[in-house]
């Protein structure tokens, strides 16, 4: 059955129920299609285990080949050969990494090749914590669920002989190294090498290590190792070759690049088999501690129970009436895709590796990973900062542990490893967002210190390459840069807001008007001929030619990244007045923003221009725009589908686009504790308050129709704008969009 009509058929039957429950509405296929990067396989709230259907490798699909896709995810709805079931995974993210630790059963003779044991699927079932299908080759049905450390799988053998393969060779990135060893007739260790973010930096690898263990002593059991013999550039990408090497039972550790280990049955009759996978990124032991202490004595259905209690008492944190069962579904799942990324780093016992050296540290609360800050810091933070500030917190100590352990914030940090992905300095503008927003349980002084660190360190400074002509002229220059100048100038001026508004709030008075006028300095790049930013010369002259579209789908310009001076112009939200006086007023801003709309500029699969439609809240007489267009791109680009969002979720962001714009507010300026409005998609929206950082109690948003009168409310008191600070939303009860 094609997963399209499965999906039609799961959701008649969900739908059908009455009294549903938010999980209820989680549709894990959404974003599997249209390079959403997403995975239907199971995981606990931020887990750091990730079991996932593993179906971008195999003769239809090989992921090593220089012609076939970039695959950057496990799991694409649109391949049908499916070669085993990762442990290791991400979500979400535009750059192959992890996909490893690769179970697979399988029925008859031994196979270790995987473009050999790999089978078609049918019958595929998705919900919170849970995943199945059947492999059609072998008769088999496969069932999954996770714990935040563990991965858990059931497989329902049919009569005679069968296999469980662990496969160690295949991956995303293919990167070297691994080792693995049958402990027992129930358990099998190992270690794999990952850490090739986007194939970079590949000499900065560093291990996983797991443990795995087997509900049924295995009749037999061995370890298998391929040999590699190709040369050049054709090992990069052509795979592995050679005689496979089978070694039965017990062996030393296996160590090489293309390695895996097996378990045989020969069941009498048919038998499920539960396998249990503890995952660590500090050693065996924490691994097997792990899995012991998330697993032991309990079944795959007593593990499922309790992963889906967890989540139901994370997705009901906000609950939704009216809208359609469409609407819930898109909702839901956008607010699921948010409790993926970050995830956890730390074992049970609190260890988790330092930065680089991978030195084993211990940490008191959670230590979180995958910072994928270029994109989170838009929108994805604030809504943790609202809706769970208990993991918001630990997010912002978990950025001071790695300044304290590298000398720097992270930029997109994984495992304990920063990849330097995407540019600009942001952490310090989640940073500054949180304290702002009234959590306030971290040492704020040392986070102002790594943020100026970074804002003024002239050489060697990691998260803000050029800022020697930033300071000194403003912005960067075409010679500063190969790409980017003009939205690096931009992303290093948000964070210079962000630092300013923290400074005074702690006093700093100096430092407010230092960094306050630095983070204008967009406007040195402002270009009147065309009412845009433009890129400049090291001379101070114009870049020309110049085309201000040019930089759209990912074409390489020298003024802006991922982007062109349409997707970025207006990308100085902190600075909306300045934007529009430099345009010749409220007007001309309307009309030049309305102009990326009607001229096919604005880009909702990417983030630099992700808070366009709210920007028309600023001109008076233009907020119906607002509205409008966040309605149209709702309904446009979010589907309860495969494809359903608009492109790469970026490790939660465009869910959090969603999640913010159904229930209708937005942070429009990430450093400022403030929202834009724009009426809810749901008649009904309440969220509930966390009791420590904000005292309880539930905030409602509702829309309604006034045949007297119209506008929003605040406990009954009208606003005189379309904006509303993060207290006063906060400490208000209800919160009321009247339309006529």
């Amino acid at each position: 059955m094609r997963i399209t009509a499965l999906i039609a058929v799961l959701g008649i039957s969900i739908l059908g129920t009455a009294q549903q429950k938010p999980t209820d509405y989680v549709n894990p296929f959404i974003g599997t299609s249209n390079f959403g990067t997403t995975n239907p396989g199971p995981i606990a709230v931020r887990g750091m285990a990730y079991v996932s259907p593993f179906n971008v490798a195999g003769p239809q699909n090989l992921p090593f080949e220089k012609d076939s896709r970039w695959w950057s995810t496990p799991y694409s709805s649109d391949n049908s050969f499916l070669t085993g079931f990762s442990h290791v995974n991400l979500s979400g993210v535009g750059c192959p990494e992890l996909g490893v630790i690769i179970a697979m059963p399988t029925t008859g003779e031994l196979v270790t090749d995987h473009e050999q044991y790999g089978t078609t699927y049918s019958n595929e079932v998705a919900k919170v914590g849970y995943y199945s299908n059947e492999l059609d080759k072998y008769n088999i049905k496969v069932e999954a669920t996770a714990t935040t450390r563990s991965g858990i799988s059931k497989y329902s053998f049919p009569k005679g002989k069968s296999n469980i393969l662990l496969n160690l060779g295949l991956g995303l990135t293919n990167e070297q190294g691994a080792q693995i060893k049958v402990v027992s007739p129930t358990e099998i260790e190992g270690i794999r090498s990952v850490g090739s973010f986007c194939y970079y930096k590949p000499e900065e690898a560093y291990p996983v290590y797991f443990v795995a263990k087997f509900s049924e002593p295995a009749k037999a059991f061995g370890t298998w190792k391929r040999p590699t013999s190709y040369k050049g550039e054709e090992a990069q990408w052509m795979g592995y070759n050679g005689k496979t090497r089978i070694m039965e039972g017990y062996t030393k550790e296996v160590v090489g690049d293309s390695i895996g280990a097996y378990m045989q049955y020969d069941f009498e009759r048919p038998t499920q088999v539960e396998l249990k996978i503890g995952i660590s990124y500090v050693s065996i032991e924490n691994a097997r501690e792990n899995l012991k202490n998330e697993t032991a004595g309990k079944t795959f259905d007593t593990i499922l129970e309790d992963t889906q209690k967890q989540w139901e008492e994370h997705l009901s944190r906000i609950e939704v009436e009216g809208g359609t069962s469409d609407d819930k579904t898109i909702f839901y799942t956008a607010l699921y895709h948010t409790l993926i990324h970050p995830s956890t780093l730390n074992d049970v016992n609190g260890e988790y590796p330092k930065m680089r050296t991978r030195e084993t540290l211990k940490t008191d609360g959670t230590r979180y990973t995958v910072f994928s800050l270029w994109d989170t810091y838009r929108n994805l933070h604030q809504l943790m900062s609202l809706v769970y500030p208990e993991q918001q917190s630990n997010m912002v100590k978990s950025m001071l542990q790695i300044y304290d352990e590298s000398g720097w914030l992270p930029k997109w940090e994984l495992n304990a490893t920063e990849t330097t992905t995407m540019v600009g300095d942001p952490a310090g503008i989640v940073i500054a967002d949180t304290y702002l927003k009234g959590i306030k349980d971290f040492d704020v002084e040392k986070a102002y210190e790594a943020m100026v660190k970074s804002a003024d360190q002239l050489e060697g400074n990691a998260l803000r390459p050029g800022i020697s002509d930033y300071i000194s002229k403003g912005y960067l220059t075409t010679k500063t840069t190969n790409s980017g100048s003009v939205s690096t100038t931009q992303e290093y001026n948000i964070t210079d807001f962000a630092i300013a508004q923290l400074a005074k709030a702690l006093g700093k008075k100096e430092d407010y008007k230092r960094f306050s006028k630095r983070s204008i300095s967009y406007r040195n790049l402002f270009d009147k001929e065309f009412n845009l930013l433009r890129p400049k010369n090291d001379d101070g002259s114009w870049l020309s030619p110049y085309n201000p579209e040019t930089g759209a789908n990912f074409v390489k310009n020298l003024g802006f990244i991922e982007g062109n001076a349409w997707q970025y112009t207006f990308m100085v939200s902190h600075d909306a007045k300045g934007l529009m006086k430099l345009m010749g007023g409220p007007k001309s801003f309307a009309n030049k923003l309305q102009e990326v709309f009607d001229k096919d500029q604005f880009d909702m699969a990417n983030e630099p221009d992700i808070a366009y439609p709210y920007l028309f809240n600023h001109v008076k007489g233009e907020e119906w725009r607002t509205q409008k267009t966040v309605s149209e791109l709702l309904s446009t680009y979010f589907k309860n589908a495969p494809d359903g969002l608009p492109g790469n979720d970026d490790t939660g962001t465009m869910s959090a686009w969603a999640v913010f714009s159904m229930i209708g507010i937005y942070p429009v300026s990430p450093g400022e504790p403030v929202y834009t409005l724009t009426t809810p998609l749901f008649d009904k929206v309440r969220i509930k308050l966390n009791d420590e950082y904000y005292n309880g109690g539930v905030l409602e948003i509702s829309k309604s129709s006034g045949k007297t009168r119209s506008g929003i409310f605040v406990d009954g008191n009208k606003l005189k704008s379309q904006f509303i600070s993060h207290k006063d939303l906060i400490d208000t009860q209800t919160l009321s969009f009247v339309v006529k």
